[in-house]
C-alpha cells in the first residue's frame, strides 16, 4: 500500500500535491484542511483518510473526525491533528497513547516535518510538516511510504520551496 501523508494544506491545493496524490494508493491528511475543496479533489483521485484540525470549520468537523484509528497493512495507525511528540504528547492523547499505543502515530499542526521512533512504547511518530503556503515554514513538505505485512518501507520526504 503506497501512502501519501500530508497536513496543513490551509485551503491550498496545486499540481505539486496532485502529482504525488496520483502516485499513491491512499492519501492521509493530518488536519488543518481549510476549504473542503482540498479534500474533495483528493478524494476524487484516491481513497482519502483525514482528520480535522484547529483551523477547520464546522463543515470539516462534520465530515472528518478529530481522531482516526484504523488498520493498514497489518499496522495499527492513529491520526490526529494536535498530538505532540514522544516524551511531550498533548494531554488529549497522552493517556491513551501510553495505555494502548499504535504502531504509527501521525499528527500535524507544528508545520515541522519529523519522523522519530518512540522507543518507550515502540511507536513510529510521523509529522509530515505543512504542504500549504500559509505559515512560517520555508519548505512545503509531505511524506510518502509503503506499508506491507506490518512494516514501513521506502519512506521519502517530498519537499518544495514555498
Amino acid at each position: 500500500m503506497k501512502i501519501l501523508l500530508l497536513s496543513d494544506t490551509h485551503s491550498h491545493i496545486d499540481e505539486f500535491i496532485l502529482k504525488y496524490a496520483l502516485e499513491a494508493d491512499e492519501i492521509w491528511h493530518a488536519g488543518d484542511i481549510g476549504d473542503l475543496t482540498v479534500t474533495d479533489q483528493l478524494s476524487q483521485i484516491k481513497p482519502l483518510k483525514a482528520v480535522y484540525g484547529n483551523i477547520d470549520d464546522d463543515k470539516a468537523r462534520l465530515q472528518f473526525p478529530e481522531h482516526l484509528r484504523f488498520k493498514c497493512g497489518g499496522m495499527d495507525v492513529w491520526i490526529t491533528h494536535i498530538g505532540g511528540y514522544p516524551g511531550r504528547y498533548n494531554m488529549r492523547v497522552k493517556e491513551q497513547i501510553y495505555h494502548n499505543p499504535p504502531d504509527i502515530f501521525i499528527c500535524g499542526h507544528s508545520h515541522i516535518l519529523k519522523v522519530m521512533m518512540d522507543k518507550k512504547i515502540n511507536c513510529l511518530h510521523m509529522n509530515p510538516g505543512a504542504v500549504g503556503i500559509h505559515g512560517f515554514h520555508k519548505k512545503r513538505t509531505m511524506l510518502r511510504f509503503e506499508i506491507n505485512a506490518g512494516k514501513i518501507s521506502n519512506l521519502e520526504v517530498i519537499e518544495k520551496d514555498r
